[in-house]
């Protein structure tokens, strides 16, 4: 039973420290799948009389009025016989209390951290463990006392907030309820009894503990509620002998006065009957059994919750990575893997696996035809222009039959318009490039933990992709240049072949300086250009992507793989600080939550 009643501490130590590391995954269920018990009475009822019986040591504060303003979940680890009791706060670490007076002392000072020296109550709760030879595993919540007036010093609003908080605990249905009512007043007035009426008006999940049996009047005894007639619950009542102020300011000792109790009951006329099953020894161990069952039916479904929040956690952690090796052969390696990561897709995005890569074929099948058809060719083979250029070329000795100077003059200037959509293509492409370079930086899961590498590589790809530029549009206006260096013979034989079938090549000078012969030349460069446009049309696009988009696939890390061992390798793996936090604390809490299904595997095995 030990290891069973174990199980819920160890699994309510996990869910404390889950909410110290901000877990918001399945720590509310978890919690609240947990059997707790929950101790309910009001101020001077004897509650912290109660929980130091079951620990058998002096460590709550005293006074009066309101002595406990923050809930106090205490965690009871039984030990081996002989070895020394010792207690430790969840906010001091792994400080050990030997000196129980000092508990005491802890508790005042970490409730008035938070509320101050005033009268104030937090529903920050203050975690306790105490290990002990003398005690039985349980985890219980010592809440404020419920109260009626507000004393000095407090808001008036101080007794709604008692009760909204001791409601919040009690309400959940797998909390237990310790029900705690001096015997020396009336059960009708009882705020315990009142609270857990409302929220477990079957008694199911309330046991009653009558606390001042020895204080009660001559003649009068309390046998009509220990023996459920005057109200019922589903527990037995047990009715305990704390030890009085008197026997507090003398330091009586909490194994004499365990003795005392239990020759109270013994040699009591009204409760000798029920000796056996009175007193606070008897009431811990019958908390501890039923904890047992109820632990025992949910056993089950908690493991089903650790082991889907444990898959969860560890998904997390394949998805943040591994700490990275302080070896600079391991992180060699990891940076190569990185950037092959980061290459394959960037490539995805190029090949069509992923969106992007049609922005591309975009440039050529629309921008740049539509950039070649609104050049200004009708302007600058428009008539006058023509004729300008011709006469021009002629100089003082007018062309013969054929304006060869002028033809060259007005193909050669046509053609340099090319330049500008040529040139727009590669910037285009460009723009595009770096535009995927960036997306495939943010889609590369990997990365996302070095900001420092990612810069890098950014940077690395960047200047990658300026050469590949530079070369792509030393290509397109070379590829201009080239027709403008050249021009196609065989359409320019086709035009005195023409002249014949008009039947007189033979025209008057004053013809050849006609306005109908220049509107033929114009007709005639028009359609060489027409020519030359749809050539480059399809030209240029074969250039741009063998320089920038397959270089690209091919080389964009190149250089830097080449620069990356010169490189401080550690600086290049620095992590983002806010993603490292995050991994550390799922991997602290893959911890807590391997440990907790680790504790129920050993409980199983031992039933």
């Amino acid at each position: 039973m030990e290891s069973v009643i174990g199980l819920v501490n160890t699994l309510q130590k996990t869910c404390t420290l889950l909410g110290d590391y901000g877990d918001d995954r399945s720590l509310p269920t978890l919690w609240d799948s947990l059997p707790t018990i929950v101790v309910l009475g009001g101020q001077s009822s004897g509650k912290s009389s109660v929980l130091e019986s079951f620990v058998g040591r002096d460590f709550l504060p005293r006074g009066s009025g309101i002595v406990t303003r923050r809930p106090l979940i205490l965690q009871l680890y039984k030990i081996d016989p002989g070895k020394e009791d010792y207690a430790q706060f969840l906010h001091t670490g792994d400080k050990k209390f030997i000196d129980f007076s000092m508990v005491r002392k802890e508790i005042q000072e970490e409730t008035d951290r938070v509320t101050g020296k005033a009268k104030q109550i937090s529903a920050l709760p203050i975690n306790l463990s105490i290990y002990s030879p003398n005690v039985v595993n349980l985890t219980l919540v010592d809440l404020p006392g419920l109260t009626k007036v507000a004393v000095e010093g407090q808001p008036e609003s101080i007794v709604q907030e008692i009760e909204n908080m001791v409601r919040s605990y009690v309400e959940k249905p797998n909390t237990i309820i310790l029900a705690i009512t001096p015997a020396n007043q009336d059960l009708a007035t009882s705020d315990a009894i009142k609270i857990a009426r409302e929220v477990d008006p079957a008694g199911e999940r309330t046991f009653g503990v009558l606390t001042k049996l020895d204080l009660m009047d001559k003649g009068t005894n309390a046998l009509d509620v220990l023996e459920g007639r005057s109200y019922r619950l589903q527990h037995p009542w047990v009715g305990v002998v704390n030890r009085s102020q008197a026997d507090i300011n003398r330091n009586l000792d909490m194994i004499a006065a365990r003795h005392r109790e239990r020759e109270f009951f013994a040699t009591s006329p009204e409760y000798g009957h029920l000796a056996s099953r009175m007193g606070s020894e008897y009431l811990a161990k019958l908390l501890s059994k039923h904890l047992e069952s109820v632990i025992k039916a949910r056993i089950p479904s908690l493991v089903s919750l650790i082991n889907k929040t444990a898959d969860e956690l560890e998904s997390d952690l394949t998805h943040f990575g591994r700490p990275v090796s302080i070896d600079e052969g391991a992180q060699l390696y990891t940076i190569l893997e990185l950037c092959r990561a980061f290459d394959r897709v960037f490539k995805e995005h190029l090949e069509g696996g992923r969106p992007g890569g049609d922005r591309i074929y975009g440039v050529f099948d629309h921008q740049l035809p539509i950039a070649l058809r609104k050049l200004p060719f009708d302007r600058h083979l428009s008539l006058q222009n023509v004729k300008k250029v011709v006469c021009q070329a002629d100089g003082y000795q007018p062309h013969l039959i054929a304006p060869e100077q002028g033809y060259r003059r007005l193909i050669e200037s046509s053609l340099n318009y090319f330049r500008g959509p040529a040139e727009a293509s590669v910037d285009t492409i460009h723009f595009v490039l770096k535009e995927l370079v960036r997306k495939s930086i943010g889609e590369t899961q990997e990365l996302r933990r070095f900001p420092t590498l990612q810069a890098e590589i950014v940077a690395a790809a960047n200047e990658a992709l300026e050469r590949f530029r530079d070369d792509s549009k030393k290509t397109v206006l070379r590829m201009v240049d080239m027709e403008a260096s050249y021009l196609t013979v065989d359409f320019f034989r086709k035009l005195p072949q023409e002249a014949e079938k008009g039947g007189n090549p033979n025209v008057s000078a004053a013809d050849r300086y006609s306005e109908g012969h220049f509107r033929r030349i114009g007709s005639n460069v028009s359609s060489y250009v027409g020519m030359v446009s749809e050539t480059l049309k399809n030209m240029i696009p074969k250039a741009v992507v063998y320089c920038q988009v397959q270089e690209a696939k091919r080389t964009l890390l190149d250089h830097f793989y080449t620069q990356v061992g010169k490189k401080e390798l550690a600086q290049l793996l620095d992590e983002d600080p806010v993603l490292m936090e995050r991994r550390q604390q799922c991997s602290r809490k893959l911890e807590l939550y391997t440990a907790a299904r680790n504790e129920i595997d050993s409980v199983l095995w031992t039933r």
